[in-house]
């Protein structure tokens, strides 16, 4: 059973913490797909993660592609996860499912913490996904570094 972390970010943006979070699962061998709402918004981190990180390349891509299966890392605004991800990650209040989070490894939210309407939903989410017995953990940058604050749910 994988668990739900939730990522409150107050000192970085999202095109700040996606490409760390993105290389610390690579490097675990996990494929990852990062869900966002905005078809628009995700083209926009696709160009932001071309870009980075300066020491290495991370290998990604748009969802739509011809090689969408074959992607380490697929960026998508769709429920179907073609490139069969060990780990999806949630942005800007895309929907995560009980289930999605008790059969991947690994699924996360990254959240604005100094956005009100983001706040709101990752609340929301936490509520949902524990309610549905899933296992979470609520970890923030506050002081500089991640540090995990609080955990809920699970068996």
């Amino acid at each position: 059973m994988g668990e739900v972390f939730f990522y409150h970010l107050t000192r970085r943006p999202l095109e700040a913490v996606l490409p760390d979070l993105l290389v610390r699962s690579i490097g675990r061998g996990w494929k990852v797909a990062v869900r966002g709402v905005d078809e628009k918004r995700m083209d926009w981190l696709d160009q932001k993660l071309w870009q980075g990180p300066e020491d290495g390349f991370l290998p990604h891509g748009l969802a739509g592609g011809a090689h969408d299966a074959r992607q380490p890392v697929l960026l998508t605004t769709g429920r179907e996860l073609p490139n069969a991800p060990d780990c999806l990650m949630s942005v800007d209040g895309a929907e995560l499912s009980a289930e999605e989070v008790k059969t991947l490894d690994r699924t996360c939210v990254l959240f604005d913490g100094n956005d009100q309407l983001s706040l709101a939903t990752a609340r929301g989410q936490w509520k949902a996904l524990v309610d549905a017995g899933c296992a979470a953990k609520y970890w923030s940058e506050e002081s500089g570094r991640w540090e995990m604050k609080a955990e809920a749910g699970g068996a």
